[in-house]
């Protein structure tokens, strides 16, 4: 296991300060802010912390309001909303220095059976083993990646990629708005099934919001855009091992207003759909072009 997973694990081992209260904690990175999926994973714990083992987390819905601290503790305060006999409901808010920074509500089920169907993988997809991982792009193509892409392909993360379309990285093409990207863990993740949401979680906020900016031939990093993502939403449908590659399928319907609308599946390598995810961002232009 790599030094950033046990990291990641040691982050989502929650502690208990007082009945529905919890605090977490960051990374030891030189990061400006707390990354959103570790916000999104944390404040599951601590939902999950108040819901009996019987029922998992199958939704939920997630508001980013102000930048975490990473320098600071995350205080999680949970409230019980609702125990009902098919579904039970909580409520999240995390908090630093006094104010609240994202904002949760999670809902859990029992496993139930009942009609099934699901979107197929895409099928003109190659294997992640025919691929390059982000050091290795990074050896190949050099000077050709952007700066700002090259930093964050370049840092220690507990979670590995392998995109299939190269040319937005290399490129400043407009290409249409939708990307494939292979993504797993660099380390075993536990079999209880809460953990396995919660990095499914926060793996699901990677890459994510970048989609909208191919179709204008930009990047997430570029310098006169200014992005952060402003909701996030997952549908968990299916339980599968986190124990090899997941297929992150991305696509973007729409940016305008300063805000791009970027919708995700998460399929295991044998095609089971393990869930959907769909998040909108700020991707605003500090300076906007001329008329």
């Amino acid at each position: 296991m790599s030094a950033a997973m046990h990291e990641l694990l040691a982050i989502l081992d929650l502690e208990k300060l007082e009945h529905n209260l919890f605090r977490g904690r960051s990374p030891k990175l030189d990061w400006q802010r707390v990354f959103g999926g570790q916000t999104i994973a944390q404040a599951l714990v601590a939902a999950q912390r108040t819901v009996g083992p019987e029922r998992q987390v199958h939704s939920l819905h997630g508001y980013f309001m102000r930048p975490g601290d990473t320098k600071v503790p995350i205080i999680y305060e949970v409230d019980r909303i609702r125990d009902g006999g098919s579904f039970t409901t909580r409520r999240v808010v995390a908090v630093q220095h006094g104010q609240a920074i994202f904002s949760l509500e999670a809902s859990f089920q029992g496993d139930e059976g009942g009609l099934e169907h699901q979107a197929p993988m895409p099928l003109d997809v190659p294997p992640p083993e025919s691929l390059l991982d982000q050091r290795q792009l990074i050896g190949q193509f050099g000077d050709s990646v952007p700066e700002g892409i090259r930093r964050y392909w370049e840092r220690d993360r507990p979670i590995e990629m392998k995109p299939v379309m190269l040319k937005h990285y290399t490129s400043r093409e407009k290409l249409e708005p939708r990307q494939n990207i292979w993504i797993r863990t660099s380390g075993p993740v536990p079999a209880d099934r809460g953990t396995q949401a919660a990095v499914l979680a926060y793996l699901s906020d990677m890459t994510l919001l970048d989609t909208s900016t191919f179709a204008h031939g930009r990047a997430i990093f570029d310098p006169d855009i200014q992005a952060a993502s402003l909701d996030h939403a997952m549908w968990f449908h299916r339980r599968h091992p986190m124990d090899s590659w997941l297929l992150y399928s991305q696509d973007s319907p729409s940016t305008q207003g300063g805000r791009g609308f970027t919708r995700g599946a998460i399929y295991a390598q044998d095609g089971t759909l393990i869930a959907s995810v769909a998040q909108e961002g700020l991707i605003r232009l500090r300076h906007p072009p001329a008329a």
